[in-house]
């Protein structure tokens, strides 16, 4: 008698283990942010913390050269004219 109730049983057991496993599927896949802009701010902060970016100081300080450069030679060559 107990070999015709396995049978009747175990697609009982499977299916609730399948749904254990779907439900803790789904927890793992969940994401720890809120919105998307949240996440891309926390990633934006990683790859600062990695130096990806560089250091912020030395392109400004690039730049302002660059500028500095730009209007002298214009205004020697506005000078010679």
């Amino acid at each position: 008698m107990a070999a015709m109730l396995r049978p009747l049983a175990y697609p009982l057991t499977q299916s609730m283990a399948l749904k254990g496993c779907a439900e803790s599927a789904g927890r793992a896949l969940a994401c720890a942010f809120s919105s998307s802009d949240e996440f891309e701010a926390a990633l934006i902060a990683e790859r600062r913390a990695e130096g990806r970016y560089g250091p912020r100081k030395y392109r400004k300080r690039k730049l302002m050269i660059g500028a500095a450069i730009f209007a002298a030679a214009a205004a020697f060559l506005f000078l010679l004219s």
